[in-house]
């Protein structure tokens, strides 16, 4: 499978439950997360957990197919901005469910994908959206690990490594 795809939206927070900030560039700390954001202070709902979630990423091609409410089953149908969804980083053009297991690169970072994201009835109460739960189930997100961290910015390639 051949693809490149772009980096759209970073976004962090400092804790659970706290609004989503976007930032115009991150920086990547291998093994940690993103400075700054939730799971990498150890603050994130599930941090507690013996969970690989250095990085979220989501494709904004989900964001673009709930507002239209497709598909139709479960056609749930709904505005979700780059700041709602929870991940940390939106993208175009990039087969996430594809790359499980997989390395990528993120401008210039290293990413492995570990798992598919799964969504949970936790945003459905944040965002007040009922039924976000069932629109977003198969098409969550990526949660990864961080490989080789450095500076992220909006407009970088995303580029498969393990073709």
């Amino acid at each position: 499978m051949t693809w490149q795809g772009s980096l759209l939206h970073i976004h962090i927070a400092p804790a659970a439950s706290y609004e989503m900030e976007e930032l115009a560039e991150a920086q990547l700390i291998a093994g940690r997360g993103i400075a700054g954001d939730r799971y990498y202070l150890g603050t994130g709902t599930y941090s507690p957990k013996p969970d690989v979630r250095e990085v979220t990423l989501i494709e904004v091609e989900v964001l673009e197919a709930i507002a239209k409410g497709e598909p139709k089953i479960p056609g749930f149908k709904g505005m979700l901005k780059p700041e709602d969804h929870r991940r940390n980083l939106t993208t175009r053009g990039v087969p996430l469910n594809h790359l499980v297991g997989k390395r990528f690169r993120v401008g210039e970072t290293i990413l492995r994908a570990a798992r598919m994201n799964f969504p949970c009835k936790y945003i459905e109460e944040l965002l007040g959206m009922s039924g976000l739960y069932e629109g977003l189930l198969n098409r969550s997100g990526l949660n990864c690990s961080i490989e080789v961290g450095g500076i992220i910015r909006p407009g970088d390639p995303i580029l498969p490594m393990d073709e």
